[in-house]
């Protein structure tokens, strides 16, 4: 049987846990069987070195490893990519344990380790995961160190502390590389999921509760940063999908809207803000009404809606101009005109008889548009996040005449039925509504459950105006800062840090989501125009790669020159015998309680006048003392020092706390 090298032996416990603590945050992504195999194939390894059994046949590791990979090919169909990748590189790794036998083994799973603390970040980029890596990165690095030490005499903690020197040595290197290393365009880590599975977000249809469920959700949708002072809340419509087709319970698009000349007559001064958008997996770009300067390469479409080039699955960020006040879309096209009053035939009977009677009695559009408000605000309505399920065919009749409870959804598609049944055109609009300014960051936090729904209708002489139903019934909702929060009774299910009034706790929030939000900003989109924005501020002038090159080499080159003087300075200063070097510290933390060795005072001396001094150090004092007598004379006497004992007095010297 091959015998298992005494460094590596020793490490395995380290080695198991280091690898554990690294796969555990792709256990989510990984298939099913892999994690039980990964644990299996771990304790069957601590077994092992546990009881010094054999380590199982090559046959059979083979055979395992064939199978694991016919796995992740049956789970993913392809063994390239990046979730297979993965789950390739972590039962691969787990399966290097089985023939781990020699240093050179462990040190290779170890730099294993170090690739695989990367490809964490292709999940995800926060601030706590980079935490988590790097106490990763400590705990690999504290294992290589152990792997090459020669005895096991101050284990543990002693290279952990090495490990954290070596990794802040490092950090000035890094700071430096990362600030002046040429950047290129695009995220900074790789290839984003074009699946986006757990995306929470608007949709491209609404139905009765679809708005309502986003309203649990404290999830960002994007933060906003306004140039100047920002709208008030009843301005701040955040224009995202416009729906024109009902099939008598659903909203959708409809019939593609592409771009298109639009008559605009603007007021007021411009808005000028910058949006970071959450990745949503959809064209949408969310802007305040009107927008005007758009971002490049995006559009806007006939019906006002800013669009971009290709779906946002990463992180977007964009400046936009709007003109909050406006009037817009003064002249309605054929096509516009049809789809503005498209009803499916044969539903809701009795919102098409009041919107009748509305239209005969009403002497202008604009009466027939205040008659619905009325029936809102004058009947008992109620705004809630939890409205009695609409199964029926007739939704709307359903709602307007029985339940009279719903979310913002309910209330924009009856209004905008009840107008298309008096013969005026209307489309739904969604988006979000509000935002909670957060002071510590100066900017706007708008939340899923910032999630609205409201309605346009085309008045002549005056375009497409916005109408909100909702606020006829919940005037909160929109006029006050709180939003949601407002307009819901206490009984409503919002999100817990929705219903927190500590202050304390609130500031906690803002100052969270500040960090979170400059680590976006300043980390992951750290590209050329941050860089050389940054720079700038910095006084510094880069005018071309050579010129970054050149700054890249002096900065390194300067950290290199500082790190080898100060090497050098502490080598000179320092003893170069490993025993006199121990006893000198043993001596220098007596001297920290004022049990300080006198300059002629022979080590025995100086030892019985510590006992003596302070008793209970007395058998730590006189092992030391003795050791280190013994080693002295072995070294004076020409006899080779053994390296246990120099190792053992390493370790008491270490563990002496007096």
């Amino acid at each position: 049987m091959p015998v298992i090298a005494p460094a590596l032996q020793r490490n395995i416990p380290w080695l198991l846990v280091v690898l554990a603590w690294t796969i555990a945050p792709h256990v989510a992504h990984l298939p099913v069987w892999a994690t039980p195999l990964c644990i299996g194939l771990g304790v069957w390894r601590w077994v092992v070195a546990r009881r010094g059994t054999k380590l199982p046949d090559k046959k059979l590791l083979l055979a395992l490893a064939g199978l694991a990979g016919f796995g992740v090919l049956s789970n993913y169909g392809t063994t390239l990519g990046r979730d297979a990748g993965v789950a390739l590189l972590i039962v691969m790794l787990c399966m290097k344990l089985m023939e781990l036998r020699s240093v050179r083994d462990g040190v290779v799973m170890i730099f294993l380790c170090y690739f695989l603390v990367i490809t964490n970040f292709f999940y995800s980029q926060s601030i706590l995961m980079g935490l988590y890596m790097l106490v990763a990165v400590l705990a690999v690095t504290a294992t290589l160190i152990g792997l090459n030490q020669p005895t096991q005499a101050g284990a543990g903690r002693r290279n952990i502390r090495l490990a954290a020197i070596l990794l802040g040595q490092g950090l000035p290197v890094m700071l430096v590389l990362f600030v002046l290393f040429p950047r290129v365009q695009g995220p900074l880590w790789g290839k984003p999921d074009p699946q986006l599975s757990a995306v929470t977000g608007l949709s491209d249809s609404m139905s009765p509760g679809s708005i309502s469920r986003l309203g649990l959700s404290g999830a960002v949708a994007f933060r906003a940063e306004f140039a100047g002072v920002a709208p008030a809340s009843p301005l701040r419509y955040w224009r995202g999908p416009v729906f024109w087709h009902y099939d008598g319970r659903t909203w959708t698009v409809g019939a593609a809207r592409h771009p298109a000349p639009i008559s605009l007559n603007v007021q007021g001064e411009p808005v000028v803000y910058t949006i970071t958008l959450e990745p949503h997996n959809q064209r949408w770009l969310f802007a305040l009404d009107f927008p005007l300067e758009l971002p490049p390469g995006s559009s806007m479409t006939e019906d006002f809606q800013v669009l971009a080039a290709a779906a946002a699955r990463q992180r977007l960020r964009y400046q936009i101009t709007s003109r909050p006040r406006y009037l817009a879309g003064m002249e309605l096209s054929q096509e516009q005109r049809r789809d503005g009053l498209q009803l499916p035939p044969g539903y809701n009977p009795r919102a098409r008889e009041l919107a009748a009677s509305w239209q005969s009695r009403a002497k202008s559009d604009r009466e027939v548009v205040d008659m619905a408000l009325n029936l809102f605000a004058n009947r008992p309505f109620a705004y809630t996040l939890s409205p009695p399920p609409l199964f029926g065919a007739h939704t709307v009749d359903d709602f307007l005449f029985d339940t009279r409870r719903g979310f913002c959804e309910h209330y924009a598609g009856s209004f905008v039925f009840l107008m298309r049944a008096a013969g005026i055109p209307a489309r739904v609009v969604t988006g979000y509504q509000g935002g909670e300014y957060n002071p510590m960051g100066n900017y706007l936090i708008v939340r899923q459950a910032d999630a609205h729904a409201w309605a346009e209708v085309w008045l002549p002489e005056q375009g497409w105006v916005r109408i909100d139903p909702t606020a006829s019934i919940a005037p909160q909702r929109v006029e006050q800062e709180a939003g949601l929060l407002a307009a819901l009774p206490a009984s409503e299910p919002l999100p817990m840090l929705a219903r927190v009034d500590f202050d304390w706790l609130r500031k906690i929030r803002f100052g969270w989501d500040m960090v979170n939000y400059n680590w976006y900003l300043w980390v992951l989109n750290y590209g050329p125009k941050r860089q050389a924005a940054l720079l700038a501020r910095l006084g510094v002038k880069l005018d071309s790669t050579r010129d970054m090159a050149y700054a890249l080499l002096i900065g390194v080159g300067g950290l290199m020159l500082v790190f080898s003087g100060g090497m050098l300075w502490r080598l000179r200063a320092q003893p170069k015998d490993a025993t006199v070097a121990a006893y000198q510290r043993f001596c220098a933390r007596l001297a920290g309680v004022g049990l300080t060795r006198g300059a002629q005072e022979g080590p025995a001396d100086y030892a019985g006048r510590v006992s003596r001094s302070r008793p209970d150090l007395a058998a730590s004092v006189a092992r030391i003392t003795d050791l280190y007598i013994a080693l002295r004379y072995r070294i004076q006497s020409g006899q080779p020092p053994d390296p246990g004992e120099i190792g053992r007095l390493r370790q008491w010297v270490w563990r002496f706390r007096p």
